[in-house]
């Protein structure tokens, strides 16, 4: 598991918050640790707004955490100069969820592949044509695609381009937000197929981020599940299904779909309303939509602790109260 790999980017008690009206306070991420590293992906898998977007923001520096460290080979990367960021990003490379938008539209897919390299001074004019085929070839895409235009491709030709450019700088950490989600569901498969065979062929690291749980658990080693800011649950990701604990991870099991499902099973909603994230409440973040939800669980929110191998949780109710059989069964020791 992940405690077997090198990290190379860490996270640590990660907080970004953004002013509001009314002198209000939008906390996005909330005291948030977490490692990438080599040849593993990490899935983070929530709701919208749970801060997904944002904390990958920060990992990439497009945007600076309001405080904590990220510490990329154990050097911490949040206080570099613009220079410095500017090089260090070439390690770090993005998949946008939409491809099109990522690309300019007036530029041929030799130009855009090259792009980054020409950018760093890692590649000579005479040698793009040949650079773009070979990344062509990579992501599994005809030689020929070399002169034409982003919007004459596919939704997924147009993801394998994204793979490919992000790929051209050999980044030590790929980071896919929402990367597959715009695509039909034959189209994910290959995709992530590519991804996997990739990681495999270059040990790259991988932050895949979702809402789809199910596509998480089957492509990732770790997961990390957020909610309203905070991680809840960390959990191998071949366990997700029969060890996840945190109640928040069982409801996104529980609505899960399949088509293997009998008449007498049904999707189970998640009740209630996410609170805002300009008025987190106190105590635990996941109260007012929680079954178990005790009285410890109002006045103090609970922090990520270890349960087995590879495996955290933050819930007050886990191993709490072993006479009450309804948490026994739900929260198991």
């Amino acid at each position: 598991m992940f405690h077997d790999s090198e990290v190379i980017l860490e996270a640590k008690h990660i907080i970004k918050q953004f002013p509001a009206p009314g002198k209000k306070v939008l906390t996005a991420c909330n005291d948030i640790s977490l490692n990438i590293c080599k040849g593993k992906t990490l899935g983070i898998v929530g709701e919208s707004g749970c801060g997904k977007s944002t904390l990958v923001r920060m990992l990439i520096q497009m945007d600076e955490p309001t405080s904590g460290e990220i510490l990329y080979h154990g050097r911490d990367i949040v206080h570099l100069t613009e220079k410095e960021k500017w090089l260090n990003r070439q390690h770090m490379q993005m998949i946008f969820q939409d491809p099109l938008a990522s690309f300019h539209p007036k530029m041929k897919v030799v130009d855009i592949l090259t792009e980054p390299l020409m950018n760093f001074g890692r590649l000579s004019k005479n040698n793009r044509e040949a650079k773009a085929k070979e990344l062509l070839r990579m992501v599994e895409l005809p030689e020929d695609f070399l002169y034409r235009y982003p919007h004459s491709m596919s939704g997924g030709q147009r993801q394998r381009i994204g793979i490919a450019k992000a790929l051209s700088l050999e980044p030590e950490i790929l980071i896919c937000d929402e990367a597959t989600s715009a695509l039909d569901v034959s189209i994910q498969k290959t995709i992530i197929e590519l991804l996997v065979k990739i990681q495999k062929e270059k040990n790259i690291g991988i932050v895949f981020i979702c809402h789809d749980i199910a596509l998480v658990k089957s492509l990732s080693h770790q997961v990390a599940v957020m909610y309203l800011g905070h991680i809840v649950e960390v959990v191998p990701g071949d366990q997700l299904s029969s060890q996840g604990t945190h109640p928040y991870t069982k409801a996104l099991l529980g609505a899960l779909f399949s088509v293997h499902m009998n008449q007498k099973e049904r999707i189970q909603c998640i009740g209630g309303e996410v609170p805002s994230p300009l008025d987190i409440p106190k105590g635990c973040p996941f109260q007012n939509r929680c079954l178990y939800c005790g009285e410890i669980c109002r006045i103090q929110k609970p922090v990520l602790k270890v349960i087995g191998e590879g495996h955290k949780v933050a819930c007050h109710m886990v191993g709490a109260d072993k006479n009450d059989e309804s948490r026994r069964e739900a929260f198991p020791s």
